[in-house]
């Protein structure tokens, strides 16, 4: 997450405001111009300093390193205006609400992270949402640029061959699990008294004794909007689950708030904030039902009696998945987990978007389940908390396949090494467009900041 906050302020130089000049009475100054765009002294001094308050380590020179890749950052949204590249406020709202609640989270409350920004929230979410449509920008011009690379078998064994046998790289053990899971069932009592608070906290906003968000900021198990009083942020239909999503666009009066929603999160209750084009921005309460030991019990034994069937061969393994299993994410791929996919950068070698997992990769439940199985073998039933709803849910897991670690061979890891062929070639089609454009582009840097050892050569024009 680190990592994630330095690229917001790179791309960004005023997203985390520091009060530089306050603080070490430096005079501004141009320093980098590059075609139409000037680089600020206190643009590198504000990132020099945010990336010491997070811990970052600083790789050299940062009166070098960072002017440069600011500068390489400038040239590819200046390729984004050519290419009319515009990104929408929907493409990025997910990423501007996970970087909300982790410095909202860092800070403590949404109070101390106005007080240290000095500016308001929408303010700080809406130069967030600025800088992400920016890294989102030079996403989609890199894209552009390697989307046709590709490799044939031929240059895989060509790079193969030309790493030094002690250069290798190591693949760790991966895995490839099959999973079935089970929810417990709360008793209707529980889903009954869940249903009275959310009708009681409705009557305290109706008739004013309490505001929405005090009781969102309370009550609510959504922990994340919790700390904003509910709120969570704009968003369009396709990013909200259906049951929510109804509920919320059919709200017209913020003072009113709607119907009990039942979702796979649990029960919520939705308050308006306010509706601009076709997205919405909406307050809610969630709350979860108690499972108690005893209906987890009972869920483990049906799960127990699942697997007794299928070590009796009344079905497979996939087939019981397909007929029993609460897993929607895997329910109709048989069962297999799927590593996501990760976001495309060129300097990364992926292997996501397959079904193996190094088992640090893996829930820690399902990684100690998996840990002593041969393959083929199928687990006990066990508990595990679902990342995704916070809810309690009990499983089983079948080791389908398991991949030793050892030293990369053509044999054993072609699509490894593809990957790592192919972001190579990438890296070189990158790095030729970053000269061709310091070429074509008009750089003026002070003569105070020339004497820097550059990672790139063709800053300095004659």
């Amino acid at each position: 997450m680190k990592r994630f906050l330095f690229i917001l302020i790179c791309l960004n130089g005023f997203l985390f405001q520091t009060q530089m000049q306050s603080q070490t009475n430096v005079v501004d100054e141009v320093i980098w111009v590059i075609g139409d765009d000037a680089i600020l002294l206190s643009d590198v001094e504000r990132l020099r300093l945010d990336m010491q308050m997070q811990g970052e380590r600083l790789m050299g020179d940062p009166y070098c390193f960072i002017p440069e890749l600011l500068a390489i950052n400038k040239l590819f949204l200046h390729q984004a205006k050519l290419d009319s590249i515009e990104i929408s406020d929907s493409q990025v709202y997910s990423q501007v609400d996970a970087h909300i609640k982790y410095v909202i989270s860092h800070f403590g409350s949404q109070e101390k992270l106005e007080e240290y920004f000095n500016k308001s929230i929408n303010a700080y979410r809406e130069e967030t949402r600025n800088a992400l449509k920016e890294q989102e920008a030079i996403r989609q011009v890199k894209y552009d640029l390697v989307s046709k690379v590709k490799v044939t078998p031929s240059e895989v064994r060509t790079f193969y061959k030309k790493i030094p046998v002690d250069s290798l790289p190591y693949i760790s053990t991966t895995v490839e699990v099959e999973i079935i899971t089970l929810e417990p069932q709360p008793a209707l009592e529980e889903i009954d008294n869940i249903k009275s608070r959310l009708r009681e906290y409705t009557e305290q906003v109706t008739n004013g004794s309490m505001q929405f968000s005090s009781l969102a900021r309370t009550y609510s198990q959504d922990k994340e909007s919790a700390l904003q009083g509910g709120e969570i942020g704009l968003r369009g239909k396709a990013e909200l689950v259906p049951e929510f999503a109804a509920a919320a666009f059919d709200l017209n009066d913020p003072r009113r708030v709607s119907r009990i929603v039942e979702t796979e999160y649990g029960f919520h209750i939705i308050q308006l904030i306010e509706k601009r084009g076709d997205r919405i921005n909406v307050r809610h309460i969630l709350l979860r039902p108690y499972v108690s030991k005893n209906e987890i019990d009972v869920a483990l034994q049906k799960l127990d009696s699942l697997r007794n069937d299928i070590v009796a061969s009344k079905f497979t393994f996939e087939d019981a998945t397909y007929f029993f299993s609460a897993d929607k994410d895997t329910k109709n791929n048989r069962g297999l987990m799927v590593n996501t996919p990760t976001v495309y950068m060129p300097n990364m070698t992926e292997r996501s978007g397959t079904a193996r997992f190094e088992m640090q990769e893996l829930p820690p439940e399902i990684a100690k389940a998996v840990n002593t199985l041969q393959v083929g073998e199928m687990s006990d039933p066990f508990v595990m908390l679902n990342a995704k709803t916070g809810k309690e849910m009990v499983a089983i897991v079948k080791l389908k396949a398991r991949i030793e670690g050892h030293k990369a061979s053509l044999t054993e890891d072609i699509q490894t090494l593809k990957a790592m062929a192919e972001n190579e070639k990438r890296e070189e089609v990158i790095n030729k467009w970053i000269a061709k454009k310091q070429r074509e582009t008009y750089i003026r840097i002070n003569d105070n900041w020339k004497n820097c050892d550059f990672e790139r050569d063709g800053w300095i024009q004659k």
